[in-house]
Parts: C-alpha cells; structure tokens; sequence
C-alpha cells in the first residue's frame, strides 16, 4: 500500500484529527496531537488493511536553532519532535507518523513535554521510549519503567538537546 493510500484511510478514520500531511516524501507520514497516540496507534496496528505489526523505531528531535544570524532563515519555531516508524509484515509497507511537541511542557523551563506511552500497543516501544527520554528529554506518561537507559540516572539533562551544555567533569573525570 501506497503512503497517499495509508493516508486516506487515516483521513476516513481520522478526519480533522490529522494536522499535516507529507504522502510523497520518502517516508510518508501524517502528524497527529498526543492525545491522539493511544487511538491512532492502535488502529494502525489493528485495522486489516494496514497491520502495522512492528514498531521499528522512535526518535526524538530537537528543532532549535542556537546560532542568532540562522535563525531567521531557519523556518521553524523551536520545538521538539517525536518521530514513529512503523512495518507491516503481512502487508509489507512502512509508514511514519510524527507529533510535534513544545520544548518544554507549559513553557516552564525544564519541564518535560509529556506523550502518552505506547509500551502496551508495541511492546518494542519500551525501549525507545526510554532511549528518546534519556537523550532527548520527552516524558512517556504511563510508561512501565520510565528511567534512563543509556546515561547513568545521576545524569544531568538531555544531551541530544541543542541547547544541552556538557558537564566539563563527570565525578571527577575530565571530559574533552
């Protein structure tokens, strides 16, 4: 199945739920609000046309430009995006599906922005999630053990965030 054609059954599913769309790009993708995670994934996974079976991958990204002469050629305001890719082995397609997010949840400063978990959807997303958590900062609400996974847990901030300023000493050893 086509990226325009997952599409399209989403749109008849979804409606007005779908906020932007990219049929064409090479990996075609919709991006729906958090508060449609729960909904969207598990008709995704369950609907037979589709059998998105397989969670291949989450990914955090930090849209934020630091450079002060970039910024108005940037073309994007500052935010951070959750970025879902998902298989059907039966069907044999691919498909991605992204949330944009606030840096920080209710512009406070190191206030992690929240997505609801999807561990009990695809049990693959355990691990993600806590990988996207350690290194980009994004909170999985209701996930089962949501804790670091690469960084030990004294760990201050997320260094896969732009404006992340590495500790010159971490208990007593000297970095770069």
């Amino acid at each position: 199945m086509t990226g325009p054609e997952i599409i399209a059954i989403l749109k008849e599913k979804f409606a007005d739920r779908i906020k932007a769309e990219q049929p064409e790009a090479l990996d075609p993708f919709v991006v729906i609000d958090p508060a449609d995670v729960i909904e969207v994934f598990t008709f995704l996974r369950d609907d037979p046309r589709l059998q998105f079976d397989m969670l291949n991958c989450i990914s955090g990204v930090d849209y934020l430009e630091t450079e002060k002469a970039k910024v108005a050629k940037a073309g994007f305001e500052p935010h951070l995006e959750v970025v879902y890719h998902l298989s059907s082995f039966n069907k044999r397609h691919r498909f991605v599906v992204k949330l944009i997010l606030p840096r920080w949840k209710n512009d406070q400063e190191g206030q992690l922005p929240e997505v609801p978990t999807l561990s009990k959807i695809y049990a693959a997303a355990n691990w993600h999630e806590r990988e996207t958590y350690d290194l980009v900062g994004i909170q999985f609400v209701g996930h089962p053990a949501q804790r670091r996974i690469l960084l030990s847990e004294d760990w201050d901030g997320h260094p896969l965030r732009k404006d992340y300023v590495f500790p010159l000493e971490y208990h007593g050893i000297r970095g770069r």
